[in-house]
């Protein structure tokens, strides 16, 4: 029989298999993280009729006479380049910018782990962040406090996570004093006690009569901004405060400033009876509103000849909050949307890669695992390390270039329409063979 035939055989076997990629990655061409696959072939082996003869004898040197035997599979490889990004605004979904895949488990343990760029999470009825198939997204934890640690787990969006309130520990002063005004004035703001409470606190600011460009600050009154309770509290340290010829505060004359809560455990209601607090205020009472060591803290007044606008403004201090809504940044922190304004770490997305991300072996639902050839898993946090970082809102498409594809196809169908007509050819020699004998 004919070699030519069964190279022809082997070159349809090879060309269907080319046309099995093709077909499967235009069939992919919108699923999301999907890695398109890429096929080439190469030789299978060839027939030695006269080998390689050297020059000898005055004679020159021959070549060796082969004949190729047909065509295999070379190579299917996964092509890792970024797909691009389609926006969704569902803070869920999240893509990789660079290098890295998410990590997901469907076991108790997290020791069976696939690997995936598909970002198209939802969540279950326990708040853990998993994939279409129920896979959990693995991360790492964050304390309390909302500092992430280096325990990995389940990413869980607690929807009843409530941040702690905070009480007010600085005071900071901004805007203007009128120079040109002697007026005597008084001005407010609200702090927080240690269980978010808030408490109306009324200054006063009183021109020096004897020092020029001085002025006093004085406590008038705090109270309860819900119940109307007063507590006795006190400005303690240097209460005045001096400008230089330009309206700006002379640094030499500032010294520590605070008020002064500690040790108030009871308030006196409208009617004058003593009342149980059961909180506490400040930095185990002390709320700084000058500290000598930190400009910041009274930098921000002025004393010009303009209108006067001082205000102050507590720099801390909040009462508790109840999640609102939750975003992740770029480097894959899960950040949570209090309903008191606050924001607090809930988690981190944690991200693998590997020295040779083609020897991972495809399993299905957009999942890879990793084989002996992919080298160990590199786990560590978007933007750092070499990884990538996260856009949130976002998924990676498909990296399937259809021109590119149908390209491929059109030579495909024409290499196995080549290969075909081998065999026919091949059929028409065997047939006059055949009939020599008539």
């Amino acid at each position: 029989m004919m070699r030519s035939m069964y190279s022809a055989v082997s070159g349809l076997r090879a060309h269907q298999n080319k046309m099995d990629v093709i077909g499967n990655n235009i069939a992919n061409v919108n699923t999301v993280g999907y890695k398109k696959g890429q096929m080439t072939f190469q030789e299978v082996f060839s027939q030695t009729i006269r080998g390689a003869g050297a020059p000898q004898g005055g004679k020159g040197g021959t070549n060796p006479q082969q004949v190729g035997l047909g065509v295999d599979v070379g190579s299917i490889n996964t092509i890792h380049t970024n797909g691009p990004s389609q926006r969704t605004d569902d803070p869920r979904n999240v893509m990789i910018d660079g290098e890295g895949f998410f990590v997901v488990t469907d076991d108790a343990n997290f020791e069976n782990r696939y690997y995936t760029r598909a970002g198209n999470f939802g969540e279950d009825t326990d708040g853990t962040l998993v994939t279409p198939g129920g896979y959990k997204v693995l991360g790492y934890k964050a304390d309390e406090n909302g500092n992430i640690t280096t325990e990995i787990g389940p990413i869980v969006i607690n929807k009843s996570e409530t941040i702690a309130p905070t009480a007010t520990t600085d005071i900071q002063f901004r805007g203007n004093l009128d120079s040109r005004s002697d007026e005597t004035f008084t001005i407010n703001t609200v702090i927080k006690d240690s269980l978010g409470g808030s408490w109306i606190v009324e200054f006063k600011f009183e021109k020096d009569p004897n020092e020029t460009n001085q002025w006093t600050i004085s406590l008038e009154d705090i109270k309860s901004e819900k119940t109307g309770i007063k507590i006795e509290g006190k400005i303690t340290g240097k209460n005045t405060i001096k400008f230089d010829e330009y309206g700006k505060i002379d640094e030499n004359s500032v010294e520590n400033l605070y008020l002064d809560l500690s040790g108030i455990t009871q308030g006196e209601d409208k009617d004058g009876n003593k009342v149980d607090l059961g909180a506490t205020f400040g930095n185990e009472g002390n709320i700084t509103i000058f500290d000598p060591e930190d400009k910041d803290s009274y930098k921000k007044i002025n004393q010009y000849d303009n209108d006067r606008d001082i205000e102050p403004y507590p720099k801390n201090g909040n009462s508790s909050g109840k999640l609102k809504d939750f975003s992740i940044d770029e480097f894959g922190v899960i950040v949570g949307n209090f309903t008191n304004g606050e924001n607090k770490a809930l988690g981190q997305l944690m991200l693998a890669k590997f020295d040779n991300p083609m020897g991972l072996e495809k399993v299905g639902s957009n999942f890879f695992k990793n084989t002996r050839n992919t080298g160990e898993a590199q786990y560590g946090a978007a933007g750092t390390s070499g990884f990538g970082t996260t856009k949130s809102g976002n998924l990676e498409m498909s990296n399937v270039d259809l021109s590119m594809e149908f390209t491929e196809m059109i030579t495909t169908q024409r290499g196995f329409q080549a290969n075909s007509r081998i065999i026919t050819a091949s059929d028409e020699m065997l047939q006059e063979l055949v009939n020599m004998k008539r």
